[in-house]
């Protein structure tokens, strides 16, 4: 009872509403006046208790605003580099792919081939979040009471891994009183599900509207909330409960009714929306043995910073920021192809091959392949290998 005033959560989105509301000062706890002076406008005024308060407003002492430095203070496991994978050069292309637009990948092959791994070296080569962005994904965080003591802007992307037994409500949000679910943790970042079918039905068809709307609208008697929720989707799966299917060294275990069980789980409308599919086999001796490769991370970054910044330029007036979010209308008018990508597209489409968000997607992750190749236009190519990806299932 002595006036001692402790952290809250949301300090950020108290300052972010009161420059909305044309508030230019906010006394708030001391340990969290750095991280509400990161928003331009506002004094951020740090107080130790309840009397400092008292004693700033009566003009009986001066406090000086806090000012924060925008810095790298949310640091996250980058020991897991792409140089350590050995082999699976397709899959790294694919990440490439996956990271320079923003896309959903879904990662299927037999236990041990480094489908985690690879998942898990995707922080490695993602670009540092812009300012904008870094605001967003801190106010998330404070307001999930996240933040570390001397924390202020977070710039490193999220990556959320949630175990399979994880429910909807800590996946998507929600409960009493509501709070922020793994999708909304995973904005502007990675959201890993790791042994994708294991989940259950309902939570996975739960990302189902914030994989198409970049947010997550969750409804219920006493509250109707909405959280921003735009983050790329990473699954990895077995072929089967057993992860032997279709293996050329292992006989697989399982029955026919628990393999269809298994992928049942995974439904057409759900797996509609993954942008780039791949296979990641188990890996010979040869391979492992291989010698790494000298910062393979770092130039693999360094192309697909410059993919983003081209996409940064391109959408400059359209509120969104990378190729996977670009709705039908920005894909009319930012993927143009020529006759011979149309006729290959036609011939997918008619058959059956490729639905319309199908089609949709090969000409998003056609137009990051493109940016990643410095090409201003979409090329037969472009279409071609997006294709590849799509369709190998």
């Amino acid at each position: 009872m002595d006036g001692a005033l402790r952290k809250v959560k949301g300090a950020l989105s108290f300052a972010l509403l009161a420059k909305q509301q044309g508030i230019t000062e906010l006394i708030l706890p001391k340990q969290n006046a750095a991280e509400a002076s990161l928003v331009e406008g506002v004094k951020s005024i740090g107080v130790a208790s309840l009397g400092q308060a008292l004693a700033y407003l009566e003009k009986r002492i001066e406090i000086e605003p806090a000012v924060a430095v925008p810095e790298l203070l949310f640091a996250q496991d980058r020991e897991i580099q792409m140089s350590w994978i050995k082999g699976q050069e397709y899959a790294k292309r694919a990440l490439e792919i996956t990271a320079a637009g923003g896309h959903n990948l879904f990662m299927f092959g037999p236990p041990g081939g480094g489908k985690s791994l690879l998942a898990k070296a995707l922080p490695s080569i993602l670009p540092k979040l812009h300012f904008q962005e870094a605001l967003e994904v801190t106010k998330i965080y404070s307001v999930a009471g996240l933040l570390g003591e001397n924390q202020t802007l977070l710039q490193s992307r999220p990556f959320r891994s949630p175990h399979h037994i994880s429910s909807d409500v800590s996946l998507v949000g929600g409960g009493t009183p509501p709070r922020i679910g793994e999708i909304t943790l995973s904005h502007r970042g990675v959201l890993f599900l790791d042994e994708f079918p294991e989940f259950r039905r309902d939570v996975l068809e739960s990302l189902r509207q914030p994989l198409e709307d970049g947010r997550i609208t969750i409804t219920r008697a006493r509250y109707d909330v909405s959280y921003p929720a735009r983050f790329m989707l990473v699954a990895a799966s077995n072929p089967c409960p057993c992860g032997y299917l279709n293996s050329p060294d292992r006989a697989c275990t399982c029955s026919i009714a628990s393999i269809a069980m298994y992928r049942r789980k995974l439904s057409g409308p759900l797996m509609d929306r993954m942008d780039l599919f791949i296979e990641v086999p188990a890996l010979k001796y040869e391979k492992l043995v291989e010698p790494d490769a000298n910062n393979a991370s770092a130039s693999v970054k360094e192309n697909i910073e410059k993919a983003r910044a081209v996409q940064k330029a391109r959408f400059a007036n359209d509120h969104i920021l990378v190729n996977a979010e670009m709705n039908i209308q920005d894909i009319k008018k930012y993927c143009s192809h020529d006759v011979k990508s149309q006729n290959l597209l036609k011939q997918y489409v008619d058959s059956g091959k490729l639905s319309a968000r199908g089609y949709h997607r090969v000409l998003k992750v056609a137009r990051s392949i493109a940016d990643l190749a410095g090409s201003e236009y979409i090329a037969y190519g472009h279409i071609a290998e997006s294709l590849m990806y799509r369709l190998k299932t």
